[in-house]
This record gives structure tokens, C-alpha cells and sequence, in this order.
């Protein structure tokens, strides 16, 4: 038999889910007969695996070891831990020497106890690509371990998550869930909307007022390109873009950005469909700005930058511009006569 604790981290999620992890190379089917016959129970009663689990419910697992075994033989070990495993048997050569990765450390502008906000830097993905990435997941995953707020063992049952994304080269705020809770609330507030992010950019030309774009957005996934339009048209989806501006200079302009609807690309492009493209935006900026701005400033990233979300019970969450933004206006920007 074999026995699990619910952790404060991962109430909140179906009891099937759960079990999913942990019997993860089993067949649903399998785990829900398991149910049915009581070999699996919720605090020694019968369960459905329907039921939403809370912090301290115990699970009992009546499987031989054997079977237990085959079924959680991928049970979420890490490559660092099946090494160490078999370097303690003396099966395994010693690792090869290889050179240091230095990952950039984490920035975190806000944390309580179910969720973290980090402030990315340009060049990190928010989630991997590919299997070899680092992306800002398993930098908070890394911070959370080391800091001593989640276990390899409770790896195996819950992955904390980055909630919302931004693309590679854009830099900001995102928002991780270190709990089932935390997961669930952000996802319910990006989706209904109720928190309100804003964006920094500095675009080219004069932006003298305020203005509320309304358009149409649809992408070409093989491109990895997004068309604006102002009339509805096939497979696009509806946005709204939002700026106010900061500061003004004859030649580029400092933007507030609210991101009404968050759809791919959407400040980029839209900005671009009314002449004033982002600095530095190598999909839909300018090409001979961007390379002025590449040989001036050693800038090759997008000059946007995710810098306020308002959260619906009051609370305010910035990350101050970065470094970049202050040395193109302090090289390019003519100030305003």
C-alpha cells in the first residue's frame, strides 16, 4: 500500500488528475476500476476521483509493490537524481566534466503565498520550445527548490506555472502560480479580463494623443505573422488596443500601452498598421530605424516592455523600464520643439 498527503500546493485540482501523476504510465481506465474496486481511497472512503482535493486529504493506494512500481516507473525523477541513483550503486561511469550554463537569476518584483511575479529578461523564453530550453518555468521552478517552498517529490504531483507569456524578446512582468489556487485564480482573472495590464514601448514618429484602436487579428502559424484589419474577416479574432504618451520626441514616442484583449503580437502589429512600429521589432518595424538603432545602441530586441498589471482588489504591480529604453532616448530621441 501505498500512501500520499495532499499538500497545501496542490489542493485544488480533481482527485483523478492527481492520480494520473502519479500513476502515470497507467490507462485512465485502469485508474478509475481502481476506484470503483476501492484499491484506490480518499481518507479511507470511496471515491469517484471527481472530487476536488483539499490540503491534508490522504490517499491510500492498495497495489502490490510490483504493480505500483510498473505503473509510477516514470514518476517525475530527474536526470540529476537517476544519476545520483546509480553513481550510490556504483553503476554508473562518472559524468563527463562540461562547462558551467550560467542561467540569468531571477527577478521577483512580487510573491505571496500562491503565486510569484518576475520581471523577464529580453532573450528568455516564458515557457521552453524545445526540450533542451531554460525558460522563465524552469527558472521559477529552480527559485522554489532552492528557496526551500517545493520538494522534488512534490514535483511529481504539481509543476508550478507560468500563467500569461510573453514572446522571447519582449521584456516584463509574468506571473507564475505556486499553487493549484494560484493557478486557478490567475487563469480566471487573465481570462475574464478583471486585471488590467499596461505595456511601455517606444515606437517611431510623434503620438500626440490618447486613441483606442479596434480591429481584427488573424495569424499565419507558418509565418509566425499576424494581419490587422479594421473589418472582420475569416478565422480573425477581435481586439482593442489601448495608448497614452509618455513623453514625446520629434522623431520616436514613449507609449503606455493597454493590452485590452491579449492576442499573439497584437501591440506590435497593431502599432504598426497605424505607422508607428515598435523600435527595434524585426517582424513589423521599420527596417533602416531598427538598424539605427542596432548600431547606436547594440540593441536587437523589440523595445517593448510589460510594466504594470492592476489586479481587481487594488493591488498595483510594476517592473521599471529596462536599461535599453534609457539609452535610445538618451542617443536617438530629439527632444520636442
Amino acid at each position: 500500500m501505498k500512501e500520499f498527503s495532499v499538500s497545501s500546493k496542490e489542493a485544488g485540482q480533481r482527485m483523478d488528475k492527481y492520480l494520473f501523476k502519479i500513476l502515470n504510465q497507467a490507462s485512465k481506465g485502469f485508474v478509475y476500476k481502481m476506484l470503483r474496486k476501492k484499491n484506490i481511497v480518499l481518507n479511507d472512503k470511496k471515491a469517484t476521483g471527481q472530487e476536488v482535493l483539499n490540503a491534508s486529504d490522504q490517499i491510500k493506494i492498495y497495489l502490490s509493490d510490483e504493480t505500483f512500481d510498473k505503473f509510477a516507473s516514470a514518476l517525475g525523477d530527474t536526470a540529476e537524481e537517476k544519476t545520483a541513483e546509480k553513481s550510490a550503486s556504483g553503476n554508473a561511469k562518472p559524468a563527463a566534466k562540461t562547462s558551467a550554463v550560467h542561467h540569468p537569476k531571477i527577478q521577483i518584483v512580487y510573491e505571496n503565498d500562491d503565486i510569484l511575479i518576475l520581471n523577464k529578461p529580453v532573450g528568455l523564453l516564458s515557457q521552453k520550445a524545445q526540450k533542451e530550453d531554460y525558460s522563465a518555468n524552469e527558472m521559477v521552478i529552480d527559485y522554489l527548490l532552492e528557496s526551500g517552498q517545493l520538494t522534488r517529490a512534490e514535483l511529481r504531483t504539481f509543476h508550478p506555472s507560468i500563467c500569461n507569456r510573453l514572446d522571447r524578446n519582449t521584456s516584463g512582468l509574468l506571473i507564475a502560480g505556486k499553487t493549484i489556487r494560484g493557478l486557478q485564480e490567475m487563469a480566471d482573472a487573465l481570462k475574464s479580463r478583471s486585471m488590467q495590464k499596461y505595456y511601455r514601448c517606444l515606437v517611431a514618429g510623434q503620438i500626440t494623443q490618447d486613441a483606442h484602436l479596434k480591429g481584427y487579428l488573424a495569424k499565419d502559424h507558418q509565418s509566425n505573422k499576424v494581419t490587422i484589419r479594421k473589418e472582420a474577416f475569416a478565422d480573425a479574432s477581435y481586439i482593442e488596443t489601448a495608448y497614452h504618451p509618455v513623453k514625446v520626441y520629434e522623431n520616436m514616442t514613449l507609449l503606455e500601452v493597454h493590452l485590452i484583449t491579449g492576442r499573439s503580437h497584437q501591440i506590435r502589429a497593431h502599432l504598426a498598421s497605424i505607422g508607428h512600429p515598435i523600435l527595434g521589432d524585426g517582424k513589423y518595424g521599420d527596417k533602416k530605424i531598427n538598424q539605427t538603432v542596432k548600431d547606436s545602441c547594440r540593441i536587437r530586441s523589440q523595445l517593448l516592455h510589460a510594466y504594470r498589471m492592476e489586479f481587481p482588489d487594488g493591488r498595483i504591480v510594476t517592473a521599471p523600464e529596462p536599461a535599453t529604453f534609457t539609452r535610445v532616448q538618451t542617443k536617438l530621441a530629439k527632444e520636442k520643439r
